[in-house]
């Protein structure tokens, strides 16, 4: 049984390392081409390591566009978004976890059912409501719609039905404290796991944002890097070293906010599985 239990796992190990394998070479094959010149990239055969490193390429990418506007302005949108995703969420969640009133569960039902709604079907619905509310080509028209994230309040929900008992609500009520005393002195120090988790995925979203700001946003002063790589897309060409280098600058704040909180995401995801 024991056998057959370290051949298991020794399978499983093998295929996640596969997996792993597959999804990362793409990753490191971006990092060691934005340090390779051009005529290094189209030698034939190609190679892994560059043989000269070219730091050139990065200075190079603020010099053929402002790419500090387009760096502050995602940071701008990804962390107004993060914050807000967390807010929304976080009293939303809570009240469709804890309280009971009519109509209530049908509106849970209805905000989740968006969650599947593809965005190409309501993206042109939204974008003549920007132009109503004379937002176009502005910082709020586009952060408006990365406010509220329906998966967030799902997550929150789940996780405050699973680690927040009502007997520990009734318990405070007993003792005195309000609603509002619940929500800010035991709902959120509970939550602190699971928020940190949920900035994390918004501000993913929010950085990774392309085609909604490519629709409101003309102007390139408002650009944010994901708009920034087209720079160096032409009808007939593209300069990868040059993509590559402004690629690895734009992953930078992701896997730094990642690496500082990645232990809250592991632990909130398992909690939201978890019965």
């Amino acid at each position: 049984m024991k056998r057959k239990q370290k051949l298991t796992n020794a399978l499983v190990f093998t295929v996640l390392l596969i997996g792993a394998l597959i999804m990362i070479i793409p990753f490191l094959w971006m990092i060691s081409t934005a340090f390779k010149s051009v005529n290094e990239l189209n030698t034939w055969p190609p190679s892994f390591i560059p043989k000269h490193f070219n730091f050139d390429n990065f200075t190079k990418v603020f010099q053929a566009a402002p790419f500090h506007l387009y760096f502050l302005n995602s940071v701008k949108m990804a962390v107004l978004s993060s914050l807000a995703i967390v807010f929304t969420s976080l009293i939303s969640g809570y009240i469709f976890a804890k309280y009971r009133y009519f109509g209530l569960a049908f509106l849970f039902a209805v905000i989740l059912a968006t969650a599947i709604v593809p965005f190409e079907i309501y993206m042109i619905p939204l974008y003549l409501e920007m132009q109503k509310l004379d937002l176009l080509n502005k910082f709020g028209g586009l952060v408006l719609p990365y406010l509220v994230l329906s998966f967030g309040i799902f997550f929150i929900r789940q996780n405050v039905v699973q680690q927040i008992p009502d007997e520990v609500m009734e318990a405070a009520r007993i003792d005195g404290l309000s609603d509002w005393g619940i929500f800010f002195k035991i709902v959120i120090p509970l939550m602190i796991g699971p928020m940190s988790a949920l900035g994390i995925f918004a501000f993913i979203e929010a950085w990774n944002a392309f085609t909604w700001p490519l629709l409101v946003v003309g102007d390139q002063s408002k650009f944010t890097m994901e708009l920034g790589l087209a720079v160096f897309q032409s009808s007939f060409t593209v300069d990868m070293t040059m993509i590559s280098a402004a690629s690895l600058i734009s992953i930078i704040p992701i896997l730094a906010v990642y690496l500082l909180l990645r232990r809250h995401i592991i632990e909130s995801i398992s909690m939201t599985g978890g019965k």
